[in-house]
This record gives C-alpha cells, structure tokens and sequence, in this order.
C-alpha cells in the first residue's frame, strides 16, 4: 500500500530511506514531519510542522482524503469544518492533507461553495512521503485513501482510522474519541467503555473487573 511496502529499490546503508519503509504504529512516538499548507484563515500559504504544534502542547489530527475537487470528500471537510471548534476547545490542532498541492487547494476551497466554512490548515504532500508514511497511500492511484490519525501532545499516536474512497467519515464520532482521549490523559489508570460520552462511567481495569463488567456500568 505505501510506507510498508518492501519492494522498494534503496540503498539499505541510508538510514533516512530506510526510515521511510517504517510507517507510524499506534502506541508509538511519530517522527518530525513538514508540509507546505494553504491556510484559508489567512488566505495565503505557510507550513505544517509536526513539531512545533506538538511543542505547543496541542493534540495533532491528521484527515487524508483522496482529492480535491472530487465528491465525497467535500462533504467530509465540511462535517470536518462543522466540528472545528469543538476539537479546538479539546486542544487539537486540525490538518486534512491529500496529495494535491497548495495551489489547487485554495482554487478547491474558494470555488467549492461547500468548504466555505473551513478554517483549518489543508496540507499539500505531492510527493506522498507524509502519506506513505502513515500508510494511507494507494501506489496504483496516486492518491491518499480517507485516514484520520489522533497524534497526542507527548507525539504518540492515539488513534488510526482507515475507510476505503467510497465511504465518508463522521466528524461527531471524532471530537467523541478526541473527548476520550483527552479524558483518559488525564485519568490513565481509566479506560472509556464503547460509546462513551463525557460523564458517562468510565472503568478501572483491576483483577476485581474480570467477569464484572455490566456490573460496574450497571450497578444496582
């Protein structure tokens, strides 16, 4: 598919090509990336630098999509743009990246009426690297397939989402996992039940759990 592919010609002695055949695993450290960006806030271009957002201390969400100026994916940025806010109260700083460059995204966001309303960075990767390496790039097409990926503070990578080019995504269901994650930050030793809402019971995994969990979400 992308990054993991093995078949590749490279020198195994070069480290940094080497690097490129890893692709990003949930529970682990992402590397340092940077990708040109049309920003539709400023209406001009600028960057997307993984590390200075995560020195920031924000929370990263990457959104691939296949291409601009296609059909799907207008309606997923603007459910994206519909739920901005909320995930920028979280502490998130929202990108959607496909490989188009800087230059058709702000032709796609000032044509396509739908994308109005989307203030967040649209990041170019041309070349795919980025995409490859998060393992969302389709070598036969060219394009990013739709990959939403929650990369914490510390740089972890939380949460890997992967759909096929044909089904859109829900931007509610993302600022629900964003509301988890940002609770279990900062309750660790918690873990949050399927469909879990703020202020819904959470549980604590211990041996007194095992067999005992509609007891703990259910108790009498």
């Amino acid at each position: 598919m992308g990054c993991c592919d093995t078949d590749h010609d490279h020198d195994h002695d070069n480290d940094d090509e080497d690097d490129l055949l890893e692709c990003a695993k949930v529970g682990q450290k992402i590397r340092h990336f940077t990708l040109e960006a049309y920003d539709p806030t400023e209406g001009g271009f600028g960057e997307v630098d993984s590390e200075k957002i995560l020195k920031k201390k924000k929370w990263l969400i990457l959104v691939f999509y296949p291409a601009d100026f296609t059909f799907v994916c207008p309606t997923e940025l603007a459910e994206l743009a519909s739920q901005h806010e909320k995930l920028k109260k979280l502490g998130a700083e929202v990108v959607s990246v496909s490989t188009d460059t800087k230059f058709a995204h702000l032709a796609w966001q000032t044509t396509e009426r739908m994308l109005k309303g989307v203030k967040f960075l649209m990041a170019a990767d041309p070349a795919g690297h980025v995409s490859r390496y998060f393992d969302v790039w389709d070598a036969e097409s060219g394009l990013d397939l739709r990959g939403t990926f929650i990369i914490n503070p510390e740089g972890v990578l939380v949460g890997s989402e992967v759909n096929f080019y044909n089904v859109g995504r829900n931007a509610e269901e993302l600022v629900r996992k964003m509301e988890a994650n940002v609770y279990l930050a900062k309750h660790p030793a918690e873990a949050c039940p399927a469909h879990w809402n703020p202020g819904d019971k959470t549980l604590t995994p211990s041996e007194a759990l095992v067999g005992k969990v509609y007891e703990a979400l259910n108790p009498e």
